[in-house]
């Protein structure tokens, strides 16, 4: 069971995980270091832990243990208990989602384990917002999607933002970081795949289109800027479009996502 340890010192080193959270930069350089990242709110935490991260420590005020008395009770991992005023002081902001908790990262999955048996995959170019990846992963493990892959550039989908975003769909949706960027799309058609890129293309065509007889595809989502790279573009099996009412060109690459991942799932292979 968790021990339960009071603590009265900002500066307390014990407490370094949950220090600067909205100093993005120097989050991602540290965790990347340490091998970690956090969880936030009830739910988040209840779904790392059940997906078999390990805990290194939580992070929580007196009201909020009630609710993970049984994460804390099957688990070694500290937990400092502190007033809301001193975790928010600690982090940099406003813990409203119940408790905060550190957990080791896990190796990566390779590119063959995570495509095992998979049929519908989302395929992200440098997409750099965490905010986007968060909300693409959750609703690819909502509509159906069986993976995702990500390019070298992408932004952590374990970065706190990403996974609260998610509502922890990180953890149960299989992905991976691709093992290099320039070829990615032919390895994907090799492996059985055809790769449908998302773009404004002049040769893009209406996305049901593109996905009409389609057997195992790869959805491919670029960057919120600049959109898909020349390079994935012309190595894209196929190009699609999402058809806009007159005046708008284009959706959020989130929004894109969802309505990708539904017509994924309702065309017929």
């Amino acid at each position: 069971m968790a021990q339960l340890i009071e603590i009265e010192d900002p500066a307390d080193p014990r407490l370094s995980d949950y220090r600067d959270l909205r100093d993005v930069q120097l989050r991602e350089s540290v965790e990347a270091a340490e091998g970690l990242f956090l969880a936030e709110g009830e739910k988040v935490v209840r779904r790392a832990v059940e997906a078999g991260y390990a805990a290194r420590s939580f992070l929580m005020a007196p009201r909020w243990l009630d609710g993970l008395a049984d994460v804390l009770g099957r688990t070694d991992a500290p937990c400092y208990v502190v007033s809301e005023a001193f975790a928010e002081q600690v982090t940099g902001f406003h813990v409203h989602r119940g408790a905060l908790a550190s957990l080791h990262r896990r190796p990566l999955p390779s590119l063959d384990e995570v495509l095992d048996g998979a049929r519908t995959v989302v395929v992200l170019e440098d997409v750099v917002d965490h905010t986007n990846v968060g909300a693409i992963l959750r609703s690819a493990a909502a509509l159906g999607v069986d993976a995702a892959l990500l390019a070298p550039r992408c932004a952590d989908p374990l970065y706190r933002r990403s996974v609260k975003v998610a509502m922890g769909a990180v953890f149960s949706l299989p992905w991976t970081r691709l093992p290099e960027w320039y070829d990615a799309l032919p390895d994907l058609g090799a492996r059985g795949f055809t790769t449908v890129a998302l773009t404004l293309a002049d040769d893009a065509v209406p996305i049901e289109e593109a996905l009409a007889g389609v057997d195992r595809v790869a959805l491919v989502l670029g960057s919120e800027g600049h959109g898909i790279s020349d390079r994935w573009q012309a190595t894209a099996d196929r190009r699609a479009i999402i058809p806009m009412a007159a005046g708008v060109d284009s959706l959020n690459v989130a929004a894109a996502s969802a309505v990708a991942f539904y017509v994924a799932g309702h065309s017929a292979g």
